[in-house]
Parts: C-alpha cells; sequence; structure tokens
C-alpha cells in the first residue's frame, strides 16, 4: 500500500492560513494598519478602491525596514516581536505572531516600499501569491508603503463570498475606527474610490471620538478615569439619555487592542441598570491598561479576545467606575444660575412681605354627577373654559380639516348593520378613559379602542401605500437641519434614501458624514426630525438580517410607532370619531404593526354577568 501523507506546498499551505487571518478586504486592513502603528508611525494614510477588493494601500511615516528585512517579512511565523514561548505574555505590540503578511501575499499582488531614516534609499519588494517577482532600490521619503492588489485573485470561491461594495466598506470603516480610536496622538486619512471620507488630525481621545462619530459627541460623553495598582481604566461612556437600540458604539481595548468580551460588557450594561430601557445597549470607549503577564491574547487568529488571569477583578473595577462616572454626572449641577431679568428677585424682600398667601384658584364643579349621562367632550370643554386662558381658543374639528366622514363602520355585521350605520354613527357617544382608550358603544355591547394602537395602524398603512405610489407629501423646512451621523451609518441612509423621499423626506447629502433634511413629510409638524431618522435607521439596522421583514415594512412601522398620538393624550370627540372611521377603512383594524389587538368588544352577556 502506498504512503498518503505529504507535505503540502509552502504556496498552498500559506493560503490555507490566510483563510484564518485575512476573512476579508477589511481583515488586510486591520493587518496593515496594525504594522504602522507598531512601526511607531504619526501619520497613517490608508487607500481603498472597490471596497478594497481591488486595491488596498497603507502609507506610513515609521521606522521602515532594512533590504533583509523587507525580504523576510514576507516570510510565514517571521517576527521581530517574539523569539521564545515566554514572550507571548510580555507582548505591548498590535502584531506578533509573524502571519499577517505571509497570509496576504498569499492571496494578492502585493508590493512592498520602505525605507529607514538611516538609509539612502529605499527598497522595492512585488510578491504574488507567495512568489517574490521582483526586488530592487526605490527613491522614497523614510516610512512604509504596502500596495495590496487583487485581493483573493488566485482563490476566487473565496472572493465570490464577499458581500456587496457596501457591506464590505462598512466592515474596513469599522476596523479603520478601531485602529484610530485609541491612537489619537496619530493622525489618519481614509480615502475610499478618490474621495477622502476621514481625515484625522492628532490630538486627544474626545476630539478622536468626535471626529470618527461626529462633532455632536461633544455633550454626549463622560469620562471614565480609573486608577489602581492592578488596573487602570480610561476612556469616556455615553449618557444614559444617548442609549441606542443597537450595538455599534461599544469598544473596548486592552493596552490600547481592540477586544470583545461580553463578561465585561455586562458590567457596564450592570452600572447603567434602570437608567436605559432593556432592550438598548449603553455605548463606551474604553480603555484597559494592565500588566502584559495578567492576559493572555494569542488565543485566537485576530487577536480579538482575550483571558484575563482575573477577570473578576478587571469587573469589579470596570462597574465601579462607570457607576463612579454616572454618578459624578446625576449630581452636577444642571440648572445655570446666572442672574436674568426674569429671576431677578430679592428673596429677603419677600420673606418680609406681610402680604398673605393665596392658595390657587382650582374650579370645581360640585354639580357634576358621575352617573347623569353627558358625553365625555361636553365635561372636558366645559372644565376647560373655566380656565381663562383657553377659552378664546376655538376648537379644532378634524371633520372640517379632513373631510367628514359619516357613519362608524360595522366591526362586523353582527355589531353595526350597514343600513343602520349612519344613524348609529349621528348617535354614538364617545368616551375617553384615562387619555388613552377610546370607548363607544356597538349593537353587541361595548367597543374598546387603544387610541396609539389604532392610530399606529392607520398611519402604518398609509405609509405603506405612499411608498408603494411615491406619493408621500412634504412640507419644506424653512430652517434646514444638519443629521451628522458615523461613516456606517450614513451608507445606511444612503440606501433607505429612494423610501424616505417616498415618505416626503427631503435629503441632500452635504457630506459624507452629514445630511441637510430640507423637507419633512407633511405630518410629522411637532416631532424631533433628527430623533425620527435616526430610530429609522436603529429599526434598519436590527431588523436587516432578517430576510421576512421588508425593508418597506420595517420603515412604514418605524414612522408609524413614532408620530402616531400616544397615551395620555386628550381627543375630542370629532377627533375620535375621525380615528375610528380611519381604523375600520384600514385593510387589518385588528392588529397593530406590532401585533398587539387593537380593540376589544365586552359583550352584553359579559357585562351582566360582572354586575350579577
Amino acid at each position: 500500500m502506498l504512503d498518503v501523507i505529504k507535505l503540502l506546498p509552502d504556496s498552498v499551505a500559506n493560503q490555507i492560513a490566510a483563510g484564518e487571518v485575512i476573512q476579508r478586504p477589511a481583515s488586510a486592513v486591520k493587518e496593515l494598519m496594525e504594522n504602522a502603528l507598531d512601526a511607531g508611525a504619526t501619520q497613517i494614510d490608508l487607500v481603498v478602491k472597490d471596497a478594497g477588493k481591488s486595491l488596498i494601500m497603507v502609507i506610513d511615516n515609521g521606522c521602515g525596514m532594512s533590504e533583509t528585512d523587507a525580504r523576510l517579512c514576507f516570510e510565514r511565523h517571521a517576527t521581530s516581536k517574539i523569539s521564545r514561548a515566554e514572550d507571548l505574555f510580555a507582548i505591548r505590540t498590535m502584531g506578533f505572531r509573524g502571519e499577517a503578511l505571509a497570509s496576504i501575499a498569499a492571496i494578492a499582488q502585493v508590493e512592498l516600499k520602505t525605507r529607514r531614516k538611516e538609509d539612502e534609499v529605499g527598497t522595492k519588494i512585488v510578491n504574488e501569491g507567495s512568489v517574490v517577482k521582483e526586488q530592487s532600490l526605490v527613491p522614497m521619503s523614510v516610512g512604509t508603503s504596502f500596495t495590496v492588489k487583487n485581493l483573493f485573485f488566485n482563490v476566487p470561491a473565496r472572493r465570490n463570498f464577499l458581500k456587496s461594495p457596501q457591506a464590505e466598506m462598512r466592515h474596513i470603516v469599522e476596523e479603520f475606527t478601531r485602529a484610530t480610536l485609541m491612537n489619537p496622538e496619530t493622525g489618519f486619512t481614509l480615502t475610499s474610490d478618490g474621495k477622502e471620507l476621514y481625515h484625522l488630525y492628532s490630538g486627544n481621545l474626545k476630539q478622536r471620538i468626535m471626529g470618527l462619530f461626529g462633532s455632536n459627541y461633544a455633550e454626549k460623553l463622560l469620562p471614565v478615569n480609573q486608577d489602581s495598582e492592578r488596573v487602570c481604566i480610561h476612556g469616556f461612556i455615553v449618557k444614559a439619555e444617548y442609549a441606542k437600540k443597537t450595538r455599534g458604539e461599544q469598544y473596548f481595548f486592552v493596552n490600547k487592542r481592540f477586544i470583545k468580551h461580553a463578561y465585561l460588557h455586562h458590567a457596564i450594561e450592570n452600572a447603567f441598570m434602570e437608567m436605559i430601557p432593556k432592550d438598548s445597549f449603553p455605548g463606551y470607549f474604553l480603555n484597559i491598561e494592565v500588566n502584559p503577564a495578567d492576559i493572555d491574547i494569542n488565543i485566537h487568529p485576530t487577536k480579538t479576545e482575550v483571558n484575563f488571569l482575573d477577570v473578576k477583578l478587571v469587573y469589579a473595577i470596570l462597574h465601579a467606575a462607570v457607576r463612579k462616572a454616572i454618578g459624578q454626572h446625576n449630581l452636577s449641577p444642571t440648572i445655570d444660575f446666572t442672574e436674568t431679568p426674569d429671576l431677578n428677585i430679592d428673596f429677603g424682600e419677600v420673606a418680609k412681605s406681610s402680604s398673605p398667601l393665596i392658595m390657587p384658584n382650582v374650579p370645581v364643579d360640585e354639580m357634576f354627577n358621575p352617573f347623569v349621562q353627558t358625553t365625555s367632550s361636553q365635561y372636558v370643554r366645559s372644565r376647560w373654559n373655566d380656565f381663562p386662558q383657553h377659552r378664546d381658543k376655538p376648537s379644532g374639528d378634524w371633520r372640517q380639516l379632513y373631510g367628514e366622514r359619516i357613519g362608524l363602520p360595522s366591526v362586523n355585521n353582527n355589531d353595526v348593520e350597514d343600513e343602520n350605520a349612519a344613524e348609529t354613527s349621528a348617535n354614538t357617544q364617545y368616551l375617553q378613559v384615562s387619555q388613552t382608550y377610546i370607548v363607544t358603544t356597538v349593537r353587541s355591547g361595548i367597543l374598546l379602542i387603544d387610541q396609539h394602537l389604532a392610530h399606529t395602524r392607520v398611519l402604518f398603512e398609509k405609509y405603506l401605500k405612499q411608498m408603494e405610489n411615491h406619493s408621500g407629501a412634504s412640507q419644506q423646512d424653512l430652517f434646514p437641519q444638519a443629521l451628522t451621523l458615523n461613516l456606517n451609518d450614513a451608507s445606511l441612509l444612503k440606501e433607505l434614501q429612494p423610501e424616505l423621499e417616498n415618505l416626503g423626506f427631503v435629503l441632500e447629502q452635504a457630506t459624507p458624514t452629514t445630511f441637510m433634511i430640507n423637507g419633512t413629510p407633511s405630518d410629522s409638524a411637532g416631532c424631533d426630525i433628527l430623533e425620527l431618522v435616526e430610530k429609522i435607521l436603529d429599526n434598519y439596522k436590527i431588523n436587516r438580517t432578517d430576510l421576512q421583514l421588508d425593508r418597506k415594512l420595517n420603515m412604514a412601522k418605524t414612522m408609524a410607532m413614532q408620530l402616531s398620538i400616544k397615551a395620555q393624550t386628550r381627543l375630542t370627540e370629532p377627533e375620535m370619531q375621525n380615528l375610528v372611521d380611519q381604523l375600520f377603512a384600514c385593510n387589518v383594524p385588528e392588529i397593530a404593526p406590532n401585533g398587539k389587538k387593537i380593540y376589544v368588544i365586552i359583550g352584553m352577556e359579559e357585562l351582566m354577568e360582572k354586575l350579577r
């Protein structure tokens, strides 16, 4: 029997190894930028084309390499960082295993140019599929330039599994963000297809966060500073009121290396307990400094997972540091005590005054009898008119605004007969309970409607129809609002722009990360438009992986939930009539877009049973 075990050629072994380290263009970006940081660069420029599939170029002004090192760096496990296994527990550099360049060279066409300060000229090496094609001397400035062309050119199956250019670009931006966040002293640029997306100047961490996520983060951040003998934590958390429904602003670093750690994330969630909704995520940008001997980072090819020698200690210190930052913020004064004309009061004189205190007059209808049949709107209006500031204000009537619809549509054939609909509507009285539920009578008993869910269903079907027919009405804003997003969210908003415009938004992209909102849906008056658009983005990110949830359904649902009337909103009787008319004209009046029942009918037999 012939022997069957044989050694793989180096080129094949490198391609297999590359599959663990270089999974997509963003993986190559990560490795090259980390190498540039390890070289001590103060300026790093990233250039990509076709979301990294055609070109990835990283240029730095770091220490450079000698001619011998330049040739050797493409060999597998060639590294300057370690020489024995024990060195793994003293690592303070980003790379150390010597796999990245060998993996990239195995699946791409790579050109390296590098020069040290003490050398007069640099070295150029062209490597294609792990084979050195050229080595020569070139004039150049101090530093290193890596150019990666046609990634996965010799592994077409891997190339076919890459996502869309937009998706791959989002991964590149995320790796760029991770590399730049905790290195604010280094300047960075990111250029995609000839357009500069980021130009980050050297500065401090807060400036770097603002440069990456928008200048509006200046008011969203709380500093975290905790020093102890074994663990030091520095960075920022995002205030509780700015927590988002989606992940994306959670950044942990250990000794400036980005990591993922669910246990430590729980420490922050626990610190924010009862301050943010359960379905929201706190934001943070935190660096944990520990002795390299207390962590093991050599447990994953991408080095984003670590083991702590005493993770419970880190958890406790992190939790305490975040709670301290939150507490200091909540205890800070929020009132500006600068003297203003409206508050120019001498409280000493007020105290000396002998004038008697006069209790405010609260009108009470002593003749009101809850058991006397009268419409709620008559009672509310009579009480409302007791207050002088409301006597001269005319009450609104939806029928005049939108056209009167006579007749309460039947809930079913047993409740309201078609031929008696108009008579029933004319004689029906509506009652609003707790300014949340609409109550009226039908033939079989009492109809109880949740006004918020009812209006949500009405708007949901309206917005779906607008997107289908491209008929959304818009109102032009006299003062356009600027919406600043991070680059990934800006890319998503660009994808959603056609649907948003069908709903009545008028958007103009001013910069890669800023949109001007020049027009808004006609029925969005009084709504925080910036918050509305951000919620649309958040919900889209939450549900975009669910192939069964259509983008239009998602957007219509978000718009309807945000713009519908809420609980604790007073409605006039005509407004209630109009809402009920619109609800039972919907295709699905029984169920709200979130799956909840909109109304219930309490039958006469059930009522009589409860009264026995």
